[in-house]
C-alpha cells in the first residue's frame, strides 16, 4: 500500500484547508484510514479516520474531540482518495499531518498502522 498525502501550506486562524490522500497498490478492502498529525516536540496523535470497504459506503467517519465539529472526513472510491476539511482552523493544529491506513477495524493508536503517508505540513498563523 502506497500512500500520498497533499494539501497542507499555510493559513490564517479561522481560514480552512483540504487535505487529500491518494492510496494506491492494493484492493481495498477492510482497510481503516486514519488521519495523525504531529506537532513539534509532541507524540503523533490520532485526528480522525474511516472505514474503507472497497466498494462503496461503510462506517461513518470518527475524529478527535479537538477536531469534531471542524474537520470532516470524505472518501471517494473512484479515485481511491480521502479528504479532510478543515475548517476554523486554529494555531493548535500546526502539525504535519499523516495519513495512514491499517487491515482490520478502526484503532486510535499511530502503533497499529503499518502503512503511512510521507506527511504534509498545515502551518496556522494567528
Amino acid at each position: 500500500v502506497q500512500l500520498q498525502a497533499s494539501g497542507g501550506g499555510v493559513v490564517q486562524a479561522g481560514n480552512s484547508l483540504r487535505l487529500s490522500c491518494a492510496a494506491s497498490g492494493r484492493t481495498f478492502v477492510n482497510v481503516y484510514m486514519g488521519w495523525f498529525r504531529q506537532a513539534p516536540g509532541k507524540e503523533r496523535e490520532f485526528v480522525g479516520g474511516i472505514r474503507w470497504s472497497g466498494s462503496g459506503g461503510g462506517d461513518s467517519p470518527y475524529y478527535a474531540d479537538s477536531v469534531k465539529g471542524r474537520f470532516t472526513i470524505s472518501r471517494d472510491y473512484a479515485k481511491n482518495t480521502m479528504y479532510m476539511e478543515m475548517n476554523s482552523l486554529k494555531a493548535e493544529d500546526t502539525a504535519t499531518y499523516y495519513c495512514a491506513a491499517r487491515i482490520g477495524r478502526a484503532n486510535y493508536s499511530s502503533r497499529y498502522y503499518p502503512y503511512w503517508g510521507q506527511g504534509t505540513l498545515v502551518t496556522v498563523s494567528s
